[in-house]
């Protein structure tokens, strides 16, 4: 699968104050990337950094092999963004707007825009005024005026904002779309994590202008070996006791004091969530000798869960808990 975007050790001072240090992040044909921070942390410079909009004070940008700086036309022709609010005439109509960036291209004919204005859902209002649009059409529009040259990398920045759940469930099926069918990769700049564990395939978390990790959205969210498991049983008030005991002298509570190596902490924590239902964080190999000791203390078992951490619950964790922007 072939890079589309690559950003190398990309730094910026404004003045003597470092904004970026470092800045590596990659993209591939299919990816969906979500690019993750606190408030201040880089990710706008970052994207202006790629779009070209402002200078590089060192590091590289690469779009489909060519230089940002040196090869700008070229590295920016296949290239669609969003920055904050889609620009259109709203006394126009949908069609006349993505007539009016049509011009800015060569050959974009009026089967492209028909196409566009399909995959973008947007047949039935195309012809009305954007005055009429809702604020979720508006982005759709602006989708579609950002894909009609036919690019093979999206960056959009906040693209859900202000959307209600069913302008937010669109655009998401939208996206999802173009990546997989128009093999395009995307860069998706939000504060919406709920959102991005939806559809998001990587994600790039950036804190105080630097790369904190960037992985697999599910490697990012298995931040340790241990596994988080819901179990219901009939009752949870000896539950506590029994796992938290050494398994290997039943007899015998673990004490963290105690430092002999034939005694095994069965689970990390428990947590009693009601009568009927616990939560335990134990090693995945652990998990079975759990369940042989709830059941030799007669406890019946009904229901185990796996808990699945969220990005959110990863970012707050690796980023320290920072309000995000």
């Amino acid at each position: 699968m072939s890079t589309i975007l690559k950003c190398e050790n990309l730094c910026k001072k404004f003045g003597k104050k470092q904004i970026l240090n470092n800045v590596s992040l990659e993209i591939n044909q299919g990816d969906i990337l979500g690019f993750i921070g606190p408030n201040g942390a880089g990710k706008t410079t970052t994207i202006k950094l790629i779009l070209g909009l402002q200078g590089i004070t060192s590091g590289k940008v690469t779009i489909n092999g060519f230089d940002v700086e040196k090869q700008f036309t070229k590295a920016i022709e296949k290239v669609g963004a969003i920055v904050e609010n889609p620009d259109m005439y709203m006394y126009l109509t949908g069609r006349a707007n993505l007539k009016l960036v049509a011009n800015l291209y060569k050959g974009i004919t009026t089967e492209r825009i028909d196409e566009v204005v399909k995959l973008v859902k947007l047949e039935n209002r195309i012809d009305d005024k954007v005055s009429k649009y809702s604020l979720g059409m508006r982005q759709r529009l602006g989708i579609a005026q950002a894909i009609l040259h036919k690019p093979n990398l999206l960056i959009l920045d906040e693209p859900t904002n202000g959307l209600d759940p069913e302008g937010i469930k669109e655009m998401r099926e939208l996206l999802i779309e173009l990546a997989q069918k128009e093999n395009m990769g995307i860069l998706i700049s939000s504060h919406n994590l709920a959102e991005l564990d939806n559809f998001c395939t990587k994600v790039c978390i950036i804190k105080n202008g630097s790369v904190i990790e960037t992985s697999d959205i599910q490697k990012i969210k298995q931040s340790d070996d241990l596994d988080t498991k819901v179990f219901e049983v009939d009752n949870t008030k000896e539950v506590e006791k029994i796992l938290l005991e050494n398994s290997d002298n039943r007899d015998t509570p673990f004490h963290p004091d105690n430092n002999s190596t034939d005694k095994k902490l069965l689970a990390q924590n428990v947590e009693i969530i009601s009568s009927t239902k616990f939560k335990v964080h134990a090693q995945k190999e652990n998990i079975p000798e759990i369940v042989k000791k709830l059941v030799e203390n007669d406890i019946k078992i009904y229901e185990i869960e796996k808990e699945e951490k969220s990005l959110e619950d990863a970012f707050f964790e690796k980023t320290g808990g920072n309000v995000i922007g």
